[in-house]
């Protein structure tokens, strides 16, 4: 151990950024109504890893810090992910949120209280590879959780969205500052493992992005639309496209008229002008004309109005 006090303030320092971590990407969610680039398997995927993370530090006794630590994780990643499932682009139905939270929860409870009581008094008898075997588990449900953002950048040509760069950049702060404190601390090989690969991984986020600002805002010099823009003048072109069909059909709608009372009118016109229907289907001779009376077509002889045709 080259200094121990290094080693705890970082690691506390550490542990306090993985506590609240989420809250700015909880936050931006609320704000914008709208996970799309969020992906729900990443959220869910930490929620399930506090479970085995929660067990570890209990069984092997670490500090009120580390025990309190992946409850607050788990809190603040399942408040998330009902934010992904909750908003769009997956809207699902309150009631299978509510399913799927509840039943987190209730395993969660279960494992942790059966498997503390279990593996405790045989950690303290010097049997540590159970209780390393969760945390192993641990550290692979967060390494595969950070998979599927990276299929969200394939999509996007390396553009990041839906993920806060501040919640990026405090988790990314905690897994630098744990490898440090492992390294100034007591050199714990899994550790130093896990935090180099959380570390690494969300690097690569970053990383993608900036190439992406890169070669499409700083490159092109604005040669290429914004998505974000993109989406919105779409969404806007089709909300004209509505409200203008929604005029017109309020326009058809206002010309219907009773026949009824066309016929009467009609039939009114042709007695005023002693003219009659026909129905005879005669093709008009040069010496007669046709003349259009508000929307009556009526035929004339050279002697007098004859017939009428609609």
């Amino acid at each position: 151990m080259i200094s121990e006090k290094a080693a705890t303030a970082l690691a506390t320092i550490a542990t306090v950024c993985w506590c609240i971590q989420l809250v700015p990407q909880i936050i931006y969610n609320w704000k914008k109504k709208d996970c799309t680039g969020l992906p729900p398997l990443m959220l869910f995927l930490w929620v399930v890893s506090g479970i085995p993370f929660g067990i570890y530090f209990c069984v092997s006794r670490g500090n009120v810090i580390l025990q309190v630590q992946p409850h607050l994780f788990m809190t603040f990643c399942a408040v998330s992910f009902i934010q992904t499932c909750y908003y769009p682009p997956v809207s699902m139905a309150k009631s299978k949120i509510v399913l799927i939270i509840a039943t987190i929860v209730v395993v969660g409870i279960g494992m942790e209280t059966g498997f503390i009581l279990w593996l405790r008094p045989l950690y303290d008898k010097g049997t540590k590879w159970p209780d390393l075997i969760f945390g192993i588990s641990a550290s692979v449900l967060i390494a595969f959780g950070l998979l599927p953002p990276y299929f969200e950048l394939a999509k996007r040509k390396g553009r990041v969205v839906g993920i806060n760069f501040t919640f990026l950049f405090i988790d990314s702060l905690g897994a630098w500052l744990s490898i440090v404190s492992v390294i100034l601390g007591n050199m714990d090989i899994m550790g130093i493992i896990l935090y180099s690969i959380v570390a690494g991984m969300e690097l690569g986020i970053f990383t993608s992005h900036f190439i992406w600002w890169c070669r499409f805002r700083l490159l092109s010099k604005g040669e290429h639309l914004d998505e974000d823009n993109e989406q919105t003048q779409k969404e806007e072109q089709d909300e004209k496209v509505e409200h203008n069909a929604g005029k017109n059909d309020e326009n058809i709608s206002s010309y219907n008229v009773d026949v009824s009372s066309i016929r009467d009118d009609v039939s009114s016109l042709a007695d005023d002008l002693s003219v009659h229907h026909s129905t005879d289907g005669s093709v008009l001779s040069r010496s007669q004309t046709l003349h259009a009376v508000h929307g009556v077509v009526v035929r004339a002889d050279s002697d007098h109005y004859s017939k009428l045709s609609v």
